[in-house]
C-alpha cells in the first residue's frame, strides 16, 4: 500500500489513542501541532490562512485538524486574525476594594503601553466567569489578565491553550506555571497565627470563608499548620466559616463568642470579616487588643482606618496585577520583556489590634 501523508497521519494517530488507552480527551491544539509535526504557531498560521505557509504543511495540518475532530477555538481565532490594543480583566466583583485596586494597577500598565483595558465580571460563577471571558475575546482583546475562582483547571487549561495572550491571576493551573501570578497564602496565615503565639496567646481561633476556593484553604492550612508547629491543639469549634464579606465576620464572631469562652485571639480570612469580627467584640464590651486580639489579611484601605487600627496580612495585589498585565502584553508582543516568575509573599503589616500578653 502506498503511504499517503493522509495515512501516514492516520496511523500515526491510531497508534497515539492506543497509547492513551483511548481516553475521551479534547483536542488541543498542541495534539494538532504534534501530530503534523509542526510547531503551534505553525498550526495557528494555517487555521488563520497565512500566505506564508506551504501547501504541504497546509495540508499535513488540515488532515491532522480533520483526524482528530480538532475544532479551532472562535475566540481564539479572531483573537489571532485582529489583534488590537485592548487588554481584558475579569475579576469576581468590582465593588471590592481588593479587585478595584487589581483592576486599577492593570489600568496603570495600559495606560504606560497606550492599551486601554475591558473589564468582565464573574461573581464567582462559572457559567459567569466564562461569559465574561468570552466576550472579551469576541471584543479581540489582544491580552487577558483572569481572576477565576469557579471555572475548573481543565477549561482554564484549555483557554489557555487557545489564547497566547492570556495570564491566570491569584490561582496556579498546572503546565502553565509561567503564566499563572500567585501568593504565597499558607505562609500568610502561619506568619499571622505564630506572631499570636510568640505573644503568648494560647486559644487563637480562625474565620474562613465559606466559599470552595483555593485561597481558603490554603489559608486555613497555614493556621493549622502553626498550631502544630508549636504543639498547639486544634479546636474544632475554633474554626468557624462565613460569607467573606462584613455580615459574615460578624455572624463568625458571634459564633466563635457562643462556642469557646477562652479565645484570646481570632486570625481571619480577610480584612473586611475582621472588620465584623471587630465590631461584634465592641458591641460585646470585650475591647481591642487589650482583651482579644484579631489580624486580617489583604491588608485593604479598611485595615488603615478601623478602631483600633488593623493588623494584618499584605496581599500585594498591586504588584501582582501589575506584573501579571506585563506578563500578558509581553507573550503578544515581542518587544516587551517577559519579567520573572516569581511566587509573591506575603509580609506581615503591624498595627494596634494585638496586644503581647508576654509583656511585662
Amino acid at each position: 500500500m502506498k503511504v499517503t501523508a493522509f495515512n501516514f497521519i492516520q496511523i500515526y494517530y491510531d497508534n497515539y489513542h492506543e497509547k492513551m488507552n483511548e481516553s475521551p480527551v479534547m483536542p488541543t491544539i498542541r495534539d494538532v501541532a504534534e501530530l503534523a509535526c509542526v510547531s503551534v504557531a505553525t498550526v495557528s498560521r494555517v487555521i488563520n490562512h497565512s500566505p506564508s505557509v506551504s501547501e504541504k504543511t497546509r495540508y499535513s495540518v488540515q488532515r491532522a485538524m480533520e483526524v482528530l475532530n480538532y475544532q479551532p477555538n472562535a475566540n481564539a481565532q479572531a483573537l489571532a486574525v485582529q489583534n488590537t490594543d485592548t487588554i481584558g480583566v475579569v475579576v469576581t466583583d468590582v465593588t471590592d476594594p481588593f479587585f478595584a485596586i487589581l483592576v486599577k494597577s492593570v489600568d496603570k500598565v495600559a495606560e504606560e503601553h497606550q492599551k486601554t483595558i475591558l473589564i468582565g465580571i464573574g461573581y464567582h460563577h462559572a457559567e459567569k466567569e466564562r461569559e465574561a471571558i468570552d466576550t472579551l475575546l469576541r471584543k479581540r482583546c489582544s491580552c487577558l489578565v483572569v481572576h477565576s475562582k469557579a471555572l475548573s483547571d481543565e477549561e482554564l487549561r484549555h483557554y489557555l491553550e487557545n489564547v497566547p495572550g492570556m495570564v491566570v491571576i491569584n490561582r496556579v493551573i498546572a503546565g502553565y506555571e509561567n503564566r499563572c501570578v500567585s501568593l504565597d497564602n499558607r505562609q500568610g496565615t502561619y506568619l499571622a497565627t505564630e506572631m499570636l503565639i510568640r505573644y503568648g496567646h494560647k486559644h487563637i481561633a480562625y474565620i474562613g470563608s465559606n466559599h470552595g476556593i483555593l485561597d481558603e484553604t490554603e489559608r486555613k492550612e497555614g493556621y493549622l499548620e502553626a498550631l502544630e508547629a508549636h504543639n498547639f491543639p486544634i479546636v474544632e469549634q475554633a474554626i468557624v466559616h462565613n460569607s467573606p464579606d462584613f455580615e459574615g465576620g460578624e455572624k463568625a464572631m458571634i459564633d466563635l463568642l457562643s462556642y469557646n469562652s477562652n479565645l484570646t485571639a481570632v486570625v481571619a480570612y480577610n480584612d473586611t470579616m475582621a472588620a465584623g469580627a471587630i465590631s461584634v467584640l465592641n458591641e460585646n464590651n470585650i475591647k481591642v487588643p487589650k482583651q482579644f486580639s484579631i489580624v486580617g489579611f489583604d491588608d485593604m484601605p479598611i485595615a488603615r482606618y478601623l478602631i483600633p487600627k488593623l493588623t494584618t496580612i499584605r496581599y500585594p495585589i498591586d504588584l501582582m496585577a501589575n506584573y501579571a498585565a506585563k506578563l500578558a502584553l509581553s507573550l503578544v508582543d515581542s518587544s516587551i520583556i517577559t519579567p520573572t516568575v516569581v511566587q509573591f509573599n506575603p509580609t506581615l503589616v503591624r498595627r494596634f489590634s494585638v496586644e503581647n500578653t508576654m509583656k511585662p
